[in-house]
């Protein structure tokens, strides 16, 4: 079994903990995870790839066990969040690599794309979206609180970051939810738990439209750079639809898409499979 050392990176100022696995002279894979989670949702997939790839697997700022800094000495917006894991791939020497991305991940993945396009060797993208027709419904209450940030509207958004609806995203879809380890949601209830984590993740919802505002720059990524790109998708998603990883293939014809029967958090139930699909796509 693949040594999985954890780490800290000291980022201009800002601590950043990381999950690292692999040999240094193997082939680079940055896996960037999602809300309301934390690296620790790799805990299944880096072993199965560990003997391969050079794995480095951060808690984005404000999650897990990286720095949580006062929302008064740090924007929480996906800009500075993406500012902060560029210049930690700098300082562990990533300097190319692949990248996983998953939810918030992709728009963080997909904003170090922009910036370094010559950096970037493959995509994975696991439930990771960048076109408005993988939104669902889901976001009908993000997207009011975009148009009008009233304090009601931020209010209303604060059921999403209850215990019960984290199991929910861990759960829903999934055909058996015996499957799924309480582990996961059980640990980012921790951490969201936290005195003002809420006012993070609240400022994190209200500024993802600044993602959705970038999605026609990512597609105009994808159809001059062509990367290698691989999608591996729950498809019963409540919140980023097969659509979504179906048009992909729109601006890069050559992409992978492939389905599983499970819902967002897919590698808590197909870690085996995503991990061999990820495996023959990158070797190839």
């Amino acid at each position: 079994m693949p040594t999985i050392a954890h780490r800290h990176a000291e980022v201009d100022g800002f601590n950043v903990f990381y999950r690292e696995a692999g040999r240094p002279g193997a082939p680079k894979l940055l896996l960037l995870h999602g809300f309301p989670s934390s690296s620790h949702m790799f805990r299944d997939l880096i072993p199965l790839l560990a003997q391969r790839f050079h794995i480095v697997a951060p808690d984005l700022p404000g999650f897990g066990q990286s720095d949580m800094p006062e929302r008064s000495a740090f924007s929480y917006t996906f800009d500075n969040i993406a500012n902060v894991i560029d210049r930690f791939t700098e300082v562990i020497g990533f300097g190319r690599y692949a990248v996983y991305v998953f939810d918030y991940g992709a728009p963080t993945g997909f904003r170090l794309a922009l910036k370094h396009p010559e950096r970037i060797t493959a995509i994975v993208s696991q439930n990771g979206n960048a076109y408005v027709e993988g939104l669902s419904d889901g976001w009908n209450p993000i997207r009011a609180y975009w148009q009008d940030p009233s304090q009601a509207n931020r209010d209303a958004l604060r059921a999403l970051l209850t215990k019960e609806t984290t199991v929910w995203q861990y759960t829903h879809g999934v055909p058996d939810t015996a499957s799924v380890s309480p582990d996961g949601y059980s640990l980012d209830d921790y951490y969201m738990s936290r005195p003002g984590a809420h006012e993070v993740q609240l400022d994190l919802f209200g500024d993802y439209r600044s993602n959705v505002a970038l999605y026609p720059a990512f597609q105009q990524y994808f159809r001059t750079h062509q990367p290698p790109f691989l999608a591996v998708w729950g498809k019963n998603d409540p919140f980023f639809l097969p659509a979504g990883a179906e048009v992909f293939k729109r601006d890069i014809p050559g992409a992978d898409v492939r389905f599983f029967d499970t819902g967002h958090f897919a590698l808590e139930t197909h870690a085996q499979e995503i991990a061999a699909a990820i495996s023959e796509f990158l070797i190839r």
